[in-house]
């Protein structure tokens, strides 16, 4: 992003941003001012009014250029729960071009849309020489809906002057979501990371939408704005116009299914905020639950049904790619212990799935398992008896026998059943959702395909480098382009509730299922 090499070797996002802010504000005071994040009302730029990661208030903007809002049409419609899935729901969408009086409408009918929200826009500038692209301005709309009722389907449509979803003509504009039942109720859900721009996240796309799911997990690495990364200001392929392409090719989902996304390496981008999650919080409104909203705006929880998932920041404890490392300053592992010991407890809880970026157990040859995940927050899966954590960041698909300390308490056959009240944790990498695919050290073993391996060889990144180990809790292994189905079924208090998880290709076969079985409260 135009740091020089020997100088970002040294720096952590927090000093790429500043460099790269000194560096652009020189250049664009000369033509009259930038800016990057902040929000638009009215038609009107207003800096960091409204974004938590906005840059100080003296970067002025361009005046917007607008057209005639009848020649504009709203793309890239996502969904994404408040912190209480029964009756929050945000819907946000972009616009090419600055638009005035953006609004969504809501009803219960699609000939029934009187009511009318106003929505807020988040604006994000990013200038010549951040990258690959040239001058780009991006904008981004939201509606946050509360006071829903559990266990029902609205319909919606976004506009703004000149553009009423309303109107006949574009009645096809429309949209649906469905909240959260109020009881315990059998649901799906999805799951997959590192989608990036193309056609087999497209075909992933298709496929998941065919399982009728209740919501969507990405574990990380979500479009590939920048392709290196590395987390440094030398990742000079970064362009924001990809985000443009990746949210027009997941609206097919996630206008209607919630799209809740976990933040990963690819996902830091240094120029909006000194997290590198400026653009991020431009594109998406998820639960403001978390630790720690001014670092860490992707760390959030939510309870479906009767599962609880919690979505986790692994760039905060990663010794593989350190450029946030320790950015919570301990705070998310606290908060992350506190929030496992209150789902735990409750009464209507039965399930803890966690997910985010970087693995805790896998044997690709990329990137292989992440330490910091090890040290800091496997010992509270086990603590807690975790139902399931996913994770993305190695391309491929692989899955663990269940584990606790680090060793095999119980094969997991395809097929099988894991009990972890009494055996340990699952661990799924579910990585291969549409970029380039790795390469694992040991053959493929996959369902219909079964090549039983003993040990494996791999690594772990830790704070003293890369160290080798063998391994015998690879127990599934597939090379291709795939996602994760998560079948819930609740119980009677004191009978056996079941998460079925089957492991789906790109082609539609089954690569791979398993139970995770525990007494219904």
């Amino acid at each position: 992003m135009g740091v020089p090499e020997k100088l970002a070797e040294r720096m952590s996002m927090a000093e790429q941003h500043e460099y790269l802010r000194a560096r652009f504000s020189r250049r664009t005071m000369i033509r009259g001012g930038a800016v990057t994040l902040g929000a638009v009302a009215g038609g009107a730029f207003v800096p960091g009014a409204t974004a938590r990661a906005a840059v100080p208030a003296q970067r002025t903007a361009p005046a917007a250029q607008h057209v005639d809002g009848a020649l504009v049409a709203p793309f890239g419609r996502h969904l994404a729960w408040g912190n209480d899935p029964r009756t929050e729901v945000t819907v946000s969408w972009q616009v090419p071009v600055a638009v005035k009086k953006p609004f969504l409408r809501i009803g219960a009918h699609p000939w029934d849309l009187s009511r009318r929200i106003d929505a807020e826009v988040r604006t994000l500038y990013t200038p010549a020489g951040v990258g690959a692209s040239g001058d780009h301005t991006q904008y981004y709309l939201h509606a946050k809906l509360t006071h829903l009722r559990p266990g029902r389907t609205y319909y919606y449509g976004v506009g703004h002057q000149g553009f009423d979803p309303a109107q006949p003509h574009l009645a096809g504009t429309l949209g649906t979501f469905t909240t959260a039942p109020a009881h315990k109720a059998p649901f799906t859900f999805t799951a997959f990371g590192d989608e990036g721009v193309g056609y087999h996240g497209l075909a992933n796309n298709a496929l998941i939408l065919g399982q009728n799911p209740a919501f969507h997990l990405h574990a990380g690495d979500i479009a590939y704005g920048d392709p290196s990364g590395a987390g440094k200001p030398t990742d000079t392929g970064f362009d924001s116009r990809t985000w443009d392409q990746f949210l027009y090719q997941t609206e097919s989902v996630a206008k209607q299914v919630p799209w809740m996304p976990a933040y990963g390496n690819h996902d830091m981008e240094a120029w909006y905020s000194p997290n590198g999650y400026g653009g991020e919080e431009a594109r998406w409104t998820l639960p403001d639950n978390g630790p720690d909203r001014k670092n860490l705006p992707g760390v959030y929880s939510f309870v479906y049904g009767n599962t609880a998932v919690i979505s986790l920041d692994a760039n905060d404890i990663s010794f593989e790619i350190p450029a946030n490392l320790g950015i919570s300053g301990g705070t998310q592992t606290k908060w992350l212990e506190g929030r496992l010991k209150k789902f735990r407890a409750a009464k209507d809880v039965d399930f803890i799935v966690v997910f985010f970026h970087h693995c805790a157990y896998c044997t690709s040859t990329a990137h292989a398992s992440e330490g910091g995940v090890r040290q800091e927050w496997v010992p509270l899966f086990e603590k807690y008896t975790v139902d399931l954590v996913i994770n993305g960041h190695n391309h491929q698909y692989e899955r663990t026998d269940v584990i606790k300390a680090g060793e095999v308490t119980r094969k997991l056959p395809i097929g099988g059943t894991a009990y972890p009240e009494t055996d340990g944790v699952v661990y799924v990498t579910a990585g291969a959702a549409g970029r380039g695919l790795y390469a694992f050290s040991a053959p493929d073993s996959y369902e219909g395909h079964e090549h039983e391996t003993d040990s494996v060889a791999s690594f772990v990144n830790t704070k003293d480098g890369k160290v080798d180990e063998t391994v015998t809790w690879s127990r599934v292994r597939y090379l291709d382009y795939s996602f994760l189905r998560v079948d819930v079924t609740p119980a009677p208090k004191g009978r056996q509730t079941t998460l079925k998880v089957s492991g789906i290709a790109e082609t539609g076969d089954r690569i791979d299922h398993f139970t995770v079985s525990r007494k219904a409260k």
